[in-house]
C-alpha cells in the first residue's frame, strides 16, 4: 500500500479531506490549555468533536513521568513509542496534526515526532476552526484505535537543555527565541507559570508566536510575512537558533515557522521557562530584548 506524500510541514483542509480515510492517513487532536484557564478540558471537548478518525493526543500524559515542578518534558524513546504505538501510529503512517485553537498546540506534537525521528508528520493550518469553516465533517465519541509498533529513534539536535542553554548566555552561538508574549517577556506581568521569576533567558530576543499567524483565521501567514517577522526579532540568516517559551509549547510554533522558511534544524529549549525561571541560579533580564 501507497502511502501519501506529504506537500509539506503544512496541509490545508482540502488536502486532508481527500485523504481522511486513507489507513496510513492517522490524526492527532494535540489540543492542550494551561492549568487555571477556561479551557481545562480538551480531552473532554474531543469526546463532544473532533475530525473523524483522529485519536486524541495528550502533551500531558505523553511525557516524563515525575518531573514536579516541570511540565510534559519529553518522554524517553520508548515511552514516547508505545504511547503513540497504542494510539494505532506506525512508522509508516503519516501524521496530521491539529487542535481547537486554530495553531498553538499541534505544533508541539509535530516536533515531537520529529524528535523521535518521525518525519511523515505535519499540521493541519487553522486546525479544527478551519476544518469547520470548510464545512467539513467531525464527529464524537472516545477513539478505538488499534495499537501498532512504533519504533522512535531520538534526534537530540533537536533538543536544548537547562545546561547548553546557560552555556550559550556566554558563546553566543545560539540566537534564542521567546514564542511568549511581550509582557512576559519584558517581565511586566507575573508569569502565569506558579513560582516562577519573571523577566527571559539573558540575550534572547521575543516573537510571540501570534505573530506567525494570521490573527482572523490563525492559519499561517504568508512566508514573506514569516521571514520578515523573524529578522524583526533579529534573527541572523545562517546563524544558529534555539526556541523557548513557557513550557516548550508554543516555542514549536516558531521552529514550524522557521521550518516553513527551509531552517529544519531548529531545537527547542524544552523547560523553557517553567523551568528556568524557577527560584535558583539562572540569571534573568526585564525590559526589551537588547540589540
Amino acid at each position: 500500500m501507497t502511502t501519501p506524500t506529504l506537500p509539506g510541514a503544512l496541509v490545508s483542509p482540502a488536502w486532508l479531506a481527500e485523504h481522511l480515510h486513507h489507513p496510513r492517513v492517522r490524526i492527532v487532536d494535540a489540543t492542550w490549555a494551561m492549568p487555571g484557564t477556561a479551557a481545562t478540558h480538551p480531552r473532554d471537548d474531543f469526546t463532544e468533536e473532533h475530525i473523524p478518525g483522529a485519536v486524541f493526543f495528550d502533551i500531558d500524559a505523553i511525557a516524563r513521568p515525575g518531573t514536579d515542578p516541570l511540565p510534559h518534558m519529553l518522554p524517553t524513546p520508548g515511552d514516547f513509542a508505545a504511547k503513540v504505538g497504542a494510539l494505532g501510529i506506525g512508522n509508516d503512517d503519516v501524521v496530521v496534526c491539529y487542535d481547537t485553537h486554530g495553531l498553538q498546540t499541534a505544533a508541539r506534537a509535530w516536533w515531537m515526532f520529529r524528535v523521535f525521528g518521525h518525519d511523515r508528520v505535519a499540521v493541519l493550518d487553522g486546525g479544527l476552526p478551519a476544518w469547520q469553516a470548510a464545512r467539513l465533517p467531525v464527529t464524537g465519541g472516545p477513539a478505538k484505535p488499534e495499537p501498532k509498533a512504533f519504533a522512535a529513534q531520538f534526534r537530540p539536535e533537536l533538543v536544548r537543555s537547562r545546561e547548553q542553554i546557560l552555556a550559550n548566555i556566554a558563546a553566543k552561538a545560539e540566537t534564542v527565541i521567546d514564542a511568549r508574549n511581550q509582557p512576559r517577556f519584558e517581565g511586566t506581568v507575573d508569569d502565569p507559570w506558579k513560582g516562577r521569576r519573571r523577566g527571559h533567558i539573558p540575550g534572547s530576543r521575543n516573537l510571540p508566536f501570534t505573530e506567525l499567524l494570521d490573527p482572523v483565521t490563525k492559519t499561517v501567514q504568508p512566508l514573506p510575512v514569516l521571514k520578515a517577522a523573524f529578522e524583526r526579532a533579529g534573527v541572523e540568516p545562517g546563524k544558529p537558533v534555539a526556541a523557548s517559551c513557557g513550557s516548550g509549547v508554543t516555542a514549536c510554533v516558531l521552529v514550524l515557522g522557521l521550518h516553513l522558511l527551509g531552517r529544519t534544524d531548529v531545537p527547542v529549549y524544552d523547560g523553557s521557562w517553567a523551568e528556568w525561571g524557577l527560584p535558583g541560579d539562572t540569571p534573568t533580564e526585564t525590559g526589551p530584548a537588547q540589540p
